[in-house]
């Protein structure tokens, strides 16, 4: 089956729409990795989008904190107000739909979580060290993952669990080798590796190849209308840095 992955998507729904533009034809499923909500300006518009679409999604620490289910004030000022008046603004079937989302999935070779296989709301998978522990907390060759914002691929590289970072080349098509691998695709609507395109991923299950991609979008017309709902101004101007 080919999948689309996607992770992050933050109601940027100018990015996610690019995103469905850009892999048009070429999958059959999707797979969300969470955070379908939180700091962008279109959270009903995302969630609805993606509902429309034949789909798993997992459930996000943005998620949570827009159903309530964490404490934001471990949250920034910035991050604390688009996360009230994204509780605002959900519609209740959206509430419903997210309130419903599991926290992490099995699916053949694949195990699926937000943040990462140990901790699947909250923990950064930041470095090789951190991705070396999580190794342990699942049973497949291969988990997927979001949270960090940024693409890359920690595969194990010895019986001893010495784990390597791998820095994605998009567009390139790369063969899973069997090794044990913890892959993030980075994010569509937020991306924090110093480059503002919306990242996202194609996997071929069937063949094994896994496909990281970036494609620009349209960040002014997002940023116009988080100014139009008075969102903080550093959430608006983070999206044009890649930070």
């Amino acid at each position: 089956m080919r999948i689309l992955i996607i992770s992050d998507i933050h109601a940027n729904l100018t990015a996610f729409e690019q995103v469905l533009q850009d892999a048009a034809n070429q999958w059959d499923y999707v797979w969300c990795l969470g955070d379908v909500v939180g700091y962008g300006p279109d959270p009903n518009e995302s969630v609805e989008l993606l509902r429309s679409l034949p789909h798993l999604c997992l459930a996000g620490n943005h998620d949570w904190a827009a159903l309530g289910r964490l404490d934001i004030r471990t949250f920034n000022p910035d991050a604390r107000k688009a996360v009230n008046w994204t509780r605002e603004t959900l519609t209740p079937e959206n509430i419903a739909y997210l309130e419903a989302l599991p926290t992490t999935f099995v699916l053949g070779d694949y195990t699926l979580a937000h943040g990462s296989p140990r901790e699947p709301v909250w923990e950064y998978i930041l470095e090789p060290l951190i991705a070396a522990i999580n190794f342990s907390h699942f049973e497949t060759p291969y988990c997927l993952v979001g949270h960090t914002h940024q693409p890359v691929i920690y595969e194990m590289v010895s019986d001893q669990g010495d784990t390597e970072a791998i820095m994605p080349v998009y567009r390139q098509q790369r063969q899973l080798n069997g090794r044990r691998q913890i892959i993030n695709p980075g994010s569509v609507g937020q991306p924090r590796d110093a480059n503002p395109d919306a990242a996202y991923a194609l996997l071929d299950t069937e063949r094994g190849i896994f496909e990281p991609r970036r494609i620009a979008y349209n960040v002014s017309a997002v940023q116009k209308r988080m100014r139009k709902y008075d969102m903080p101004e550093r959430l608006i101007a983070r999206l044009e840095h890649g930070w």
